[in-house]
């Protein structure tokens, strides 16, 4: 483990089995957290969650759809039972669905905004509830997107729900100041994943046309949600971090 910076804290990380969420996760435990690791399939969270308890971190896995209400309360749930606290929620999970606007489909919008919005949404505020409950504060973090800030075709729906997350971060600050805790948000832009990595022109596209010459890392994505949820940033909220070697500043097209 490198430090203890988190050491008596418990996380909930949603979306988590891979990519992005889970090097949160790891990252959260191996500084000293006690991690609820969801991920919508039960055979990822259970995986993700071995290995990185293999490494010494203490990681529940919590199986279950988390644009779903029920399934927010019982991570909640889940955290105060087995650790007696909640003191970071990050709102990780998304769903993209790519597709032309003047044809995009009710279903996939519906599916889009459930999972990207109805799901954070819902978790910051059982999330808040308990914190508010404790009295000793907490933070919640949610996983924008470059696509919030910047047109991307066939992402319509997706880039809408990702600007309205940061919206959601700052109207938080009105209500959930007066308890101390802190919301904010990091925008990934291009990043190397399972998902992306599959992509075989994806690694070469985006290091041609970012300026730092290469696609983020999940441990570049996970550095800055490590700093966003720890004690170092409690008089940080309401803001809004773009992670994209400085892509969003000239916008070249990858198409």
């Amino acid at each position: 483990m490198s430090n203890r910076t988190f050491y008596g804290k418990t996380a909930i990380v949603t979306g988590a089995g891979r990519g992005i969420g889970f090097e949160i996760s790891r990252r959260l435990a191996l500084e000293g957290a006690s991690v609820i690791l969801n991920d919508i399939e039960a055979a990822t969270a259970t995986d993700a969650a071995e290995r990185i308890c293999a490494e010494g971190g203490v990681v529940v896995p919590f199986p279950g759809d988390c644009g779903s209400p029920e399934v927010i309360a019982g991570l909640v749930t889940c955290a105060v039972d087995r650790f007696g606290t909640l003191d970071i929620a990050v709102a990780n999970a998304g769903i993209t669905l790519f597709g032309e606007f003047l044809d995009y489909p009710l279903a996939s919008f519906e599916a889009v905004l459930r999972v990207n919005l109805t799901g954070t949404f819902f978790l910051a505020q059982a999330a808040a509830r308990r914190m508010k409950e404790q009295g000793k504060g907490g933070a919640l973090l949610f996983l924008s997107s470059v696509t919030g800030h910047q047109a991307h075709k066939q992402l319509a729906a997706y880039g809408m729900t990702k600007a309205a997350l940061e919206m959601l971060a700052r109207n938080l600050v009105i209500e959930l100041s007066p308890y101390r805790i802190n919301v904010n948000t990091i925008a990934p832009g291009a990043t190397l994943t399972e998902r992306t990595k599959d992509d075989g022109s994806y690694e070469k596209t985006w290091s041609a046309i970012t300026p730092m010459g290469r696609p983020a890392t999940t441990k570049d994505i996970a550095d800055a949600a490590l700093f966003f949820v720890s004690d170092a940033a409690q008089h940080i909220t309401g803001q809004n971090l773009v992670i994209d070697g400085g892509w969003t500043a000239i916008s070249p097209s990858p198409f």
